[in-house]
């Protein structure tokens, strides 16, 4: 005896609703987006900070081996100073600014423009991210937007440059981190978690980022869930049989 049709309508709406479940539950990692972005420990300005570049390695068959920052020269930062990573070696490079800065009450003609990061082993791999650290400072006045392009060199010779700037809410391919300065004990906010942002400790575009590496996961969860719903719509159907009047 075929269940009732109340009974089939129910099973084939719990159905639905756990495809519905397992295509949200991929959803995540379908949208997610690795960029070289940057997070500051803080953005006040004439203070110090530490900027964490965080890059991921977006080639399966390449590893990331070289990262250059390029440095503002409009605002200079007087003081960069690097974190030592393992298998890494950093370079500080100095140049010539445009035109004179005053900084701090110092006239400044020259100032590091440039952070270079080689790999001296593997380099960054497949399915990996790397951490870069510069404390840098002081920080220019409140609301300066500072711009820190970054460009990714591969093993095979490949290279991404991070180096476009957003112009209002479209994102570009290729974002180019950034932060703004606030008032000095100001809280510094967020922008969109898909750019390199000033923002707080936590970076949601980067937990995007680590969702995108956990499919296979999401997809078992996924499935999961979907058999688990359908063997409770089966339990359901062979009580309400049961239960039938004969």
């Amino acid at each position: 005896m075929s269940a009732p049709r109340p009974a089939r309508a129910r099973a084939a709406s719990l159905l639905a609703s756990a495809a519905l479940a397992g295509a949200l539950v991929l959803l995540p990692a379908a949208a997610a987006s690795a960029h070289v972005r940057v997070v500051p420990e803080s953005t006040a300005a004439g203070g110090w900070t530490v900027l964490t570049f965080r890059v991921p390695n977006e080639s399966p068959t390449s590893a990331t081996t070289r990262v250059t920052v390029d440095l503002p020269t409009a605002t200079p930062l007087s003081s960069v100073s690097t974190r030592p990573v393992a298998g890494w070696t950093a370079t500080v490079e100095e140049g010539e600014l445009p035109e004179p800065v005053d900084v701090g009450g110092a006239t400044l003609t020259r100032a590091p423009v440039r952070v270079v990061w080689t790999a001296q082993g593997e380099g960054i791999g497949d399915g990996e991210f790397e951490e870069f650290e510069l404390s840098v400072g002081p920080l220019p006045e409140a609301g300066t937007r500072l711009v820190l392009p970054a460009h990714q060199e591969y093993a095979d010779g490949e290279v991404v440059d991070w180096d476009q700037v957003a112009d209002g809410d479209a994102e570009p391919d290729h974002p180019a981190p950034e932060l703004t300065t606030t008032a000095a004990g100001e809280a510094h906010g967020s922008h969109d978690g898909a750019r390199a942002t000033a923002a707080g400790a936590d970076d949601a575009a980067t937990a995007a980022a680590d969702a995108a590496a956990d499919v296979p996961s999401r997809v078992l969860g996924g499935l999961g869930l979907v058999a688990g719903v359908a063997a409770l719509v089966v339990a359901l159907s062979g009580r309400r049989r049961g239960s039938a009047p004969r």
